[in-house]
This record gives C-alpha cells, structure tokens and sequence, in this order.
C-alpha cells in the first residue's frame, strides 16, 4: 500500500499537467520514472488510467474517477499538514516561485533568501522571467506580479505594495543642459524612454500648483529594459522616470538627482498570487506575510523633503 500512495501524487501531477513530460519537470524527475509510477499504479488497480496515443493522453472514465478522489485525499492530507505546521510555525518543504527578472532579483529575491535562512527546513526555488507564467501548468507555488492583474477563477492575489516612481538625471547632465523645474520644461531636454508592448510610457508628474500632468517625451533613446535605462541616466545621456526601489542607492550616493514632483496617485501595484486552495501550506501563506510586511520598505524612496527640493 505505501508504494502505491507514493505513485498517487505522480498520477495527479500527470493530470493535472497534462502529459509525463510536463509532470516530470514539475516533480523533478524523470519522465520514464513518472510512467513507471503510472504503470505500476494502473497494474495494481487492475484499470487503464490514461488512453494514451503518439500525440496525446486523456483519462479514462476509470482514470476520472480515481483521480477525482485522489484529488480529495491529497487536499485532506494537505488541510492536515496545514494544521500542524501552524501549531509548530516550523516551515518546511518546497517553495517555488516565479517573479520579474529585475524587480524579483533586487527586491523579492533577498527577503526570500532570509525567510528561508530563518527556516532551514524550507527549499526554496525560484524563477526569474518576465513573461507571465501558468502558475497551474507550470507547478509554481505563487508568483510575484507587477501591474494590473487578469481576471481569473482559479487564482487569489493578495497586494504587497506599490512602484512609485522617480524622474531623474545625473548631475553631469544637469550641468550641461540646465534643470528642469516645470513640466513645460522637458521637451527641452533629452529623455531616456521605456518602452512597453512597443510603446512610450508616458511620465505623470505635478507641477508647482499641484496639478498632474502626463507627458510623452519624444527621444531618440527608446528601451524596453529599466536597468539599460538606469544605465543611460547614469552615464548622462538624459533624463528617465523610474521605479524608486531601482536608483534609491544611486539618488542616495549623488549618482542621480530627483527632478520635480511626481503625482501622488500615479503608483503601479504589486501582488502575490497564488492557486485557490482550501488549504493554503504555511510555507506559502508565511512567504505572502513575509513580502507584504518588508516588500513596502524595500520599494520606498526614503529621501529627505529638504534634499529633494534643494535638486530643484
């Protein structure tokens, strides 16, 4: 009975992916072992489990029904474990998730990294991309999102905090082109624009009376990617807008200068997002906390109001 227990979770991976192979990437394992499982599980049972062809695998009816209760003792299982690890508060087992290449490595990464030195028993894996992964298909725990999220059934978001952001230049630039101190100035002067889906994010900021204005600066300097941007600023090649928590050291050690105000209402949300369980795992829910409680401060422009209107 228990090598059969061990083959279950196998089988539902199966399903639930969508072929061996995919299972076998999310189980880290190899796909022959994972049609070892099957098969060892389908000769025990004495049924066919899977109708299987060259280009294609979908369950028999036998195969439905057996998963449909495996799918109930394993969320069981789960609900259990639950129960204990938040008695003892101890988190163990694997944590994968998926987070934006830059923003995850200088933000998300580090707070990761020392929830699980707080908890040896924690295995951390995490994936750095900015495409937007199948949290299901792909076997994530939770992922880490930027921007505005899609609407679906099956995923719960929970907001951590917010990109605000920053206009910029190096002091070289400044003394060369002058400062901008009202948004009539820009055209003036040379930006550095993202670009996202192939086009201009337009800058939002607030002039002296308070009033927010958006402007689309026109450049010969277009990139869709924020750290070759910071990169451009730095070296004095012209203005850019860019989250706080990406030049915070620089503004900090003289490197680049705040310019103007930004409007207080323009922010882009970050979240978690996970699958919907009954049972979330502590490991989970602990790492959730963990961003929500330290992700604002990480994200913050913490620059006093006397040296940010002296830039002016």
């Amino acid at each position: 009975m228990s090598d059969t227990l061990k083959d279950i979770p196998v089988f539902v991976a199966a399903v639930e992916a969508g072929s061996f192979a995919q299972a076998a990437i999310r189980l880290h394992l190899s796909r022959s072992a994972v049609g070892k499982s099957i098969a060892r599980l389908e000769q025990r049972l004495g049924v066919r489990l899977f109708q299987r062809t060259t280009r294609s695998q979908r369950l028999t009816d036998n195969g439905a029904l057996f998963y449909e209760r495996c799918l109930r003792a394993l969320e069981e299982i789960r609900g259990a474990e639950s129960l204990l690890e938040t008695g003892k508060q101890q988190v163990s087992g694997r944590l994968r998730v998926a987070m934006p290449v830059l923003f995850g490595r200088q933000c998300v990464a580090p707070l990761l990294i020392a929830l699980a030195q707080e908890h040896p028993g924690l295995e951390l894996e995490m994936s750095f991309s900015d495409r937007v992964v199948d949290l299901v298909e792909e076997g994530f725990d939770m992922a880490v999102r930027n921007g505005t999220l899609q609407d679906s059934s099956v995923l719960v978001a929970r907001k951590l905090g917010e990109h605000r952001m920053v206009l910029c230049a190096a002091p070289a630039y400044l003394q060369k082109k002058g400062q901008p101190h009202r948004v009539d100035d820009l055209p003036q002067h040379t930006a550095i624009n993202y670009l996202r889906a192939g086009r201009v994010l337009p800058w939002q900021l607030m002039d002296d009376e308070g009033t927010s204005h958006t402007f689309t600066p026109r450049s010969s300097l277009n990139m869709d990617d924020l750290q070759a941007i910071c990169d451009a600023a730095l070296a004095g090649h012209g203005i850019a807008w860019l989250p706080c928590w990406m030049v915070i050291k620089e503004i900090h050690q003289g490197k680049l200068v705040p310019l103007m105000k930004q409007a207080p209402d323009v922010h882009f949300n970050v979240h978690a997002v996970w699958q919907q369980t009954p049972h979330l795992p502590l490991r989970v829910r602990m790492a959730i906390d963990t961003l929500a409680s330290r992700l604002p401060e990480v994200m913050s422009l913490d620059l006093p109001a006397s040296r940010a209107e002296s830039a002016r």
